[in-house]
């Protein structure tokens, strides 16, 4: 279970982070103007975070019987993948690119 629960946690982080990192939208076109925009960037990380989730579900199911959540453990859940991000955002939006 602690391995399932760390590669779930990892597998989050790097999804939440990879629209910052990568130009293609859903991974696959590349934009016709020079670079994404901040909304498809923000709808990836929307459906990121329910692949994951999806992913987290098919973990427990493994595990044993999949306990029914309410709104708030999503709710909470969203919030870290958001925190999850910040790394990403900071990369691509606030960090000073020096002769840029």
């Amino acid at each position: 279970m602690n391995f399932s629960t760390t590669l779930l946690l990892i597998l989050a982080f790097i999804a939440a982070n990879l629209p910052f990192f990568v130009e293609r939208i859903f991974f696959v076109v590349r934009p016709k103007i020079g670079s994404k925009t901040l909304a498809w960037r923000l709808l990836e990380l929307v459906v990121l975070f329910f692949v994951v989730g999806g992913i987290g579900r098919l973990l427990e199911g493994k595990l044993g019987d999949i306990h029914p959540q309410n709104w708030e453990f999503y709710a909470v859940n969203a919030a870290l993948f958001v925190v999850f991000a910040y790394p990403g955002f900071v990369y691509r939006y606030l960090w000073r690119r020096h002769g840029g």
